[in-house]
């Protein structure tokens, strides 16, 4: 079969056979380990989402030896679910595998085909295009709910936007954070139930996320970076209490203020 790629980029002897052992010893782990032998799809979906979380981390922390071991367990998981669906006769390694080439090369048509294209954003476009008539009934289609709720947030803004529903510019999206930001104040402010309260944060968050979006700014990664330093700040404070023998009951917020200054001019020289 003549070939689509270049022939550059064919995986080595040495990349198949390490890819066929590691397939052989996901399925004798299947056959012959007590644990695997029960697992379910249901069972260890958990475990992946775990392990994909576990990659970010390493990718934030810039730590690319982690990477490749973080990634390394996302592979097996792949390859676990694989061994698991061919065992209940439900789909082979091989469909996997063909099905995501097959998607990449008919959704990368300015590679794999004749399609001109003048920039990421025509490609995005063409992308969108494509995935309709692969038969996708709904826009917001294929944007999982189980993402994290602001990435979902921004994709499914994306999508939205991709077809036309979007504000016209930056500025008009602003107005509508602080048309949110109003109308949750004043929620604040009512006697009503946390529910109501919550649906208010809710269109705010929306709202900044849609604002973000404008610049490229993913939310996501955003709060993310924030809980981490936040994280590195408290621990900080945290180990400076107990350099001094001292416990979070014997300090006033004016001290545990002082550490959290001193975590941030540490920051500074880094």
């Amino acid at each position: 079969m003549t070939k689509i790629y270049d022939p550059e980029f064919t995986p080595t002897d040495e990349e198949l056979e390490a890819f066929k052992d590691f397939v052989a010893i996901t399925r004798q782990l299947r056959r012959d380990c007590p644990w695997d032998r029960v697992q379910t799809h249901d069972s260890v979906k958990q475990l992946l989402i775990e392990e994909t979380y576990e990659a970010v981390e390493a990718i934030d922390d810039q730590d690319w030896d982690e990477l490749s071991k973080e990634l390394g367990d996302v592979f097996l998981h792949v390859i676990f679910h694989s061994t698991i669906a061919e065992g209940d006769g439900r789909f082979t390694l091989k469909q996997v595998i063909d099905q995501e080439m097959d998607k990449l090369i008919r959704r990368h048509p300015h590679v794999f085909g004749d399609t001109a294209v003048d920039g990421v954003e025509q490609v995005k476009t063409n992308w969108e295009e494509i995935k309709k008539k692969e038969g996708k009934r709904w826009t917001l289609q294929g944007v999982p709910r189980d993402m994290p709720a602001l990435l979902r947030a921004y994709r499914m803004q994306e999508k939205a936007a991709g077809v036309g529903f979007d504000f016209p510019d930056a500025e008009e999206t602003w107005g509508k954070v602080e048309e949110e930001l109003a109308e949750f104040k004043e929620q604040m402010h009512l006697d009503t139930n946390s529910e109501e309260k919550e649906k208010e944060l809710g269109d705010l968050l929306f709202a900044i996320v849609n604002y973000a979006r404008f610049f490229d700014l993913e939310p996501e990664n955003a709060l993310r970076r924030t809980n981490s330093k936040f994280e590195s700040r408290f621990k900080h404070v945290e180990s400076r209490l107990k350099e001094q023998g001292k416990s979070w009951n014997d300090v006033d917020l004016q001290e545990m203020d002082k550490y959290w200054d001193e975590a941030k001019e540490l920051e500074a020289i880094k």
